[in-house]
């Protein structure tokens, strides 16, 4: 490393909100950045309290905050955020892998709030950058029609392909809804293997019918689901596999895998859940590593 680059990753510090400590120190070590400290915790009342115990004073100071059940932790996050602005932070940033809020990108019924945009309107109040990985944009052509500030989107697909072409003996791709197709279709095609997706019917936010496609044709092949984060109550950021394969999958060098838990199935050789939240990867244009 140069010294100017050395210099550069000295200015940089990555502050991890509670749940986050350790992806955030994979991030700081990949960089080569300073990983600094937060304290957090409640008054009896439920208020947050939050106070920067590191220096922030002229560095680029990146927030690192999964989304995932935004409701308990965001006030804390922006109270973090205006803190380091305020104490002479040169910018803040947000890293998120999993983004909130972005179900909700139209009234559907009168009356409704469109949330994604509303949140999009506070995160952008709050932050000078947001990185995620893979936002459900579905009705919306890129994360700039609704944030105000610029944005970088990584992509889990190439990595996830990659995965699946060396862990997998002929794999199926399979989808849990059509919305992921556009995931599952450049998963399958980079690994070489053929796909489909599960149909969703919705009844509710908590009832939903599942329809199965004939999988006959494909009765040999190991099927690997592939599910975007938050399907059917997993944790949002866990990427899970599912493998008829005898033995358990290995995990790429580079991940972090989740418990692995079993899977109840209709169908026999459904074996282990194996799950991952990390797949490492390095951007040659920014020169820190990503996940």
């Amino acid at each position: 490393m140069t010294s100017t680059a050395s210099q550069e990753s000295a200015m940089r510090l990555i502050l991890p909100l509670p749940g986050n400590e350790t992806f955030a120190q994979r991030l700081a070590n990949a960089g080569g950045w300073e990983l600094g400290v937060l304290e957090v915790r409640r008054f009896p009342d439920g208020e947050s309290y939050v106070r920067l115990l590191s220096d922030v004073v002229g560095k680029s100071v990146y927030l690192v905050c999964t989304l995932a059940r935004p409701d308990e932790g965001f006030l804390r996050l922006v109270f973090a955020a205006d803190a380091a602005r305020s104490l002479g932070a040169r910018t803040v940033s947000l890293i998120a892998p999993y983004l909130s809020y972005m179900r909700q990108d139209r009234r559907f019924r009168a009356g409704e709030a469109v949330t994604s945009r509303s949140f999009a309107r506070l995160i952008s109040s709050s932050f000078d950058r947001l990185v995620t990985v893979d936002p459900h944009l579905h009705r919306y052509p890129a994360l700039s029609s609704l944030y105000a500030i610029p944005t970088n989107t990584l992509h889990a697909a190439p990595l996830l392909a990659d995965w699946i072409a060396e862990e997998v003996r002929s794999p199926l791709v399979i989808g849990p809804d059509e919305e992921s197709e556009q995931w599952v279709s450049a998963i399958a095609e980079r690994a070489r293997a053929p796909w489909t997706v599960l149909r969703k019917v919705r009844h509710g936010d908590r009832s939903v019918d599942v329809d199965v496609p004939d999988l006959s044709a494909w009765s040999k092949r190991a099927a690997t689901i592939v599910a975007k984060p938050g399907f059917r109550g997993l944790p949002p950021t866990s990427i899970p596999m599912r493998s008829t394969q005898a033995d358990t999958p290995r995990f790429p060098s580079e991940a972090t895998p989740a418990p692995t838990r079993p899977v109840r199935s209709r169908r026999e050789g459904t074996s282990a859940l194996p799950r991952s939240n990390t797949f490492t990867c390095r951007s040659p244009a920014s020169g820190w590593s990503r996940s």
